[in-house]
């Protein structure tokens, strides 16, 4: 087992429950009136009761506290997974977005995320779903444009003739005269 660790000699219990009155942070609150037990007299185990948490977790509060202050009590976001793709990558991606496919190379007229997916993967060797590709080209600035979807037998001629021509029913409706009193 190893030696307890000491907390910093720089504030003391009252500060901590100070602090802990002031803080809009209710995990901050109860991560500093916790310690402020053990600044008090108390044991790592009546801390632990006090903070509803275990011994162990006690210890790492005084750890980040010790390290950082009463700010290393307010819960931190976490990174989350990082990107597959790499700044140089990105840049190359947005060069090929903004160039667009070479028909007779790529065989296709326009990219799509399943294009640009196993473009990636023979360029770079990275595999990347479609939506994951989805959000990182949605985080760059660029958006899924496509034109008005359009018939192929779709007749011109014919679309003008069901235009609505005649003018709305208000111009034509006949006046009405003002009632006499």
């Amino acid at each position: 087992m190893g030696s307890a660790f000491s907390l910093r000699s720089d504030f003391d219990g009252a500060g901590l429950r100070r602090l802990a009155r002031q803080t809009r942070d209710a995990d901050q609150a109860r991560r500093l009136l916790a310690l402020a037990s053990i600044y008090d007299g108390g044991s790592r185990a009546d801390a632990a009761r006090l903070g509803s948490v275990t011994v162990q977790i006690v210890r790492d509060w005084v750890v980040r506290f010790n390290e950082r202050g009463p700010d290393g009590l307010i819960n931190g976001k976490a990174p989350g997974k990082p990107s597959l793709l790499n700044d140089e990558q990105r840049t190359a991606l947005a060069q090929a977005i903004e160039r667009g496919p070479t028909p007779y190379l790529d065989g296709i007229a326009r990219w799509r995320l399943c294009d640009l997916a196993q473009w990636i993967w023979e360029d770079f060797r990275i595999s990347v779903s479609e939506e994951t590709l989805g959000r990182e080209v949605r985080a760059m600035g660029y958006r899924k444009l496509s034109a008005r979807p359009r018939h192929h037998a779709q007749d011109a001629e014919a679309a003008g003739a069901f235009k609505k021509t005649s003018p709305p029913l208000w111009q034509i409706s006949p006046q009405v005269p003002p009632r006499a009193k």
